[in-house]
């Protein structure tokens, strides 16, 4: 790996894992890679997601907006 200082231990268990995986080494890191900018742009979406929703003036705005969504209809049940 080019510019990149690993131990042997680390090297020989990042090839044994592309090996698996049947890729190239330089491919599956750059696969590694990606799978973990998505990941992180998933907890960060995530993160942003939760915070919005639990935001009542934030919740507000967009039911004035967009409109509050319809209640809910259910059938009553039999006993």
């Amino acid at each position: 790996m080019a510019g990149i200082e690993i131990d042997d231990t680390t090297a020989d268990e990042l090839q044994a894992l592309a090996d698996a995986a049947g890729l190239p080494l330089d491919t599956y890191l750059a696969q590694v890679a990606q799978e973990k900018r998505h990941e992180r742009a998933l907890n960060e979406g995530a993160a942003i997601f939760r915070q919005v929703t639990s935001d009542p003036e934030t919740i507000a705005a967009f039911d004035a907006e967009y409109g509050a969504p319809a209640p809910a209809h259910t059938a009553p049940r039999a006993a």
